[in-house]
């Protein structure tokens, strides 16, 4: 780049953040919602939430020294958030991945760069960016599901994000599906994590393998559970492991269960499947969960959705957080005038 463009008091770019346990992630995005600048660091939480926000702010510069835009060229900051929230607040409750609580991250970036800033669940933020750019495009209801270490979910009802009074909803993972099933991290039983999650698929894999049952798997992998990942699980089905299919697809009759009983109460017409064990599996998963749903709903209901496999990956909550403080703002006079003079303030939360 051959220097920042300033452009006076111009604001016309957005940042979408994606806060995770490992990793981070930052991408600015000019008005048309265009990709100009990304940096990635590992979160390193364990250095403390002071330091952490601290990484953030300087993930979010470095994002915008790639873009050769100026902090002062800011819209705003949209971050994509784990464990709970207080969304009004803008407060970070607790994340036990990174060992944080009570973190005022909205109030910390608002100052530091002078602009609004929002914070979303995480999963609300990627069903959110599948809505406005993947696989949800013109939907009426978008609901999201996303299997992995655990099972995250997110509803798009009417343009907006589905929340309750103060924090985010649909924590499809913990719908009953299986009542006297096993424990899940939760301390309730029979949750849909605990029987379809890619951690409960692991468990089970590893004792078909130890059985003999999975011998592909058993010879790439062997029976750690830390080591059966979505593409070993994929390897060991397309080499011929039917005990391992048939786990996958108890998995997805399960998910299929649970999104049949969000058809009865939100009926979205679209459901949208993504994360790493969708895309390491995506037609026996995406089959799977549709068939099963198909199975599980009233008549009256069987052709009123379709399953899709979310298309944005890793970027669909950077790209829906950035979208997402884009349409609070347009809708939020605050934002037009509480924030249209820039700040060189750097105080912390």
């Amino acid at each position: 780049m051959s220097g920042m463009s300033t452009g006076g008091n111009e604001r016309n770019y957005w940042v979408g953040f994606d806060l995770g346990g490992t990793k981070m992630l930052a991408v600015a995005f000019d008005a048309q919602m265009r990709p100009v600048g990304r940096k990635r660091k590992r979160t390193e939480g364990h250095q403390g939430s002071q330091i952490g926000l601290e990484r953030i702010a300087q993930t979010i510069e470095d994002a915008l020294h790639e873009a050769g835009v100026a902090p002062d060229r800011l819209a705003g900051i949209g971050v994509g958030c784990p464990g709970p929230l207080d969304l009004d607040r803008g407060i970070m409750l607790d994340a036990p991945n990174l060992g944080w609580r009570d973190v005022a991250i909205q109030d910390f970036l608002q100052t530091k760069f002078g602009c609004p800033a929002r914070i979303c669940n995480d999963v609300d933020a990627g069903v959110y960016g599948e809505y406005r750019f993947g696989s949800g495009r013109g939907s009426r209801c978008l609901l999201g599901v996303f299997p992995g270490t655990g099972v995250g979910g997110g509803c798009v009802y009417e343009g907006k994000i589905l929340r309750g009074r103060r924090g985010s909803v649909m924590e499809i993972g913990h719908v009953r599906v299986a009542p006297n099933g096993p424990m899940c991290g939760c301390g309730l039983r029979g949750c849909l994590e605990a029987v379809a999650s890619r951690m409960a698929i692991a468990a089970a894999a590893a004792q078909a393998a130890y059985r003999g049952q999975a011998p592909h798997l058993l010879a790439e992998v062997g029976t750690d559970v830390a080591n059966i990942r979505s593409g070993a699980l994929a390897s060991a089905i397309a080499a011929g492991d039917e005990a391992i299919e048939q786990i996958v697809r108890a998995a997805t009759d399960a998910i299929g269960i649970a999104v049949a009983g969000a058809i009865h109460l939100l009926g979205p017409d679209t459901i949208v499947l993504g994360g790493g064990m969708t895309e390491a599996m995506t037609g026996l998963i995406v089959n799977g969960v549709r068939e099963s749903a198909i199975r599980n709903v009233m008549p009256a209901f069987r052709d009123t959705f379709e399953v899709f496999p979310a298309l944005l990956g890793d970027d669909a909550a950077v790209m829906g957080a950035a979208a997402w403080v884009q349409a609070s703002c347009a809708e939020d006079a605050a934002c037009n005038h509480a924030f249209r003079e820039p700040t060189t303030a750097t105080g912390t939360a």
